[in-house]
């Protein structure tokens, strides 16, 4: 391998690594998200970031304190499923732009609202590591639907998710023994 091929190998695995390393933030800030992990979440903003969700503004790093209230408010239940994502890297800052589909079930616990949405991303590598560093997001659309089925007894057995480090998720080794809320 001559010295310029082995020169575009290390840089192609540098952006793969970024690009990994950048979806694996955007992922982790949904999983803190839906866990109310707000170390989890917190660690994925820079100590100066900023969170726009439509009409409110925080720090990146608070952003989690605020949302657990919101959410803890209005629904038992919710899950940040991002899809689409794109990332544009120049050197130590990045843009990315990432599809999310919130699914929120209401107190009730019958409905469920999905929530169609894009995440806006500008994230820096300062020290090495990848974080968020403005995030804005959209909301493109909403629907409801009936999810009373699930108290209902069809899934009976099923693993049940906690908002916190409870969830089975974080259990390690994850066994089948492991404990585990269910419906």
């Amino acid at each position: 391998m001559t010295e310029d091929e082995l020169k575009e190998l290390r840089q192609d695995v540098r952006h793969i690594r970024d690009r990994l390393d950048i979806l694996d933030c955007v992922m982790n800030q949904s999983r803190g998200h839906d866990r109310h992990d707000l170390e989890l979440m917190a660690d994925t903003y820079h100590h100066d970031a900023v969170d726009e969700h439509g009409p409110v503004t925080k720090a990146g790093p608070e952003y989690g304190d605020y949302a657990n209230e919101v959410h803890s408010a209005v629904f038992v239940d919710h899950l940040h499923n991002i899809t689409t994502h794109t990332c544009e890297i120049d050197g130590d800052t990045a843009h990315a732009e990432s599809y999310v589909i919130g699914a929120m079930r209401l107190g009730d616990g019958r409905t469920v609202t999905l929530i169609g949405g894009r995440y806006l991303d500008r994230l820096e590598r300062r020290d090495g590591q990848w974080k968020i560093a403005l995030r804005r997001c959209t909301i493109e659309w909403t629907m409801n639907g009936d999810t009373s089925i699930i108290e209902s007894g069809a899934f009976a057995g099923f693993i049940k998710g906690t908002w916190d480090r409870t969830d089975p998720s974080y259990a390690r080794p994850l066994e089948t023994d492991s404990p585990a809320e269910r419906w």
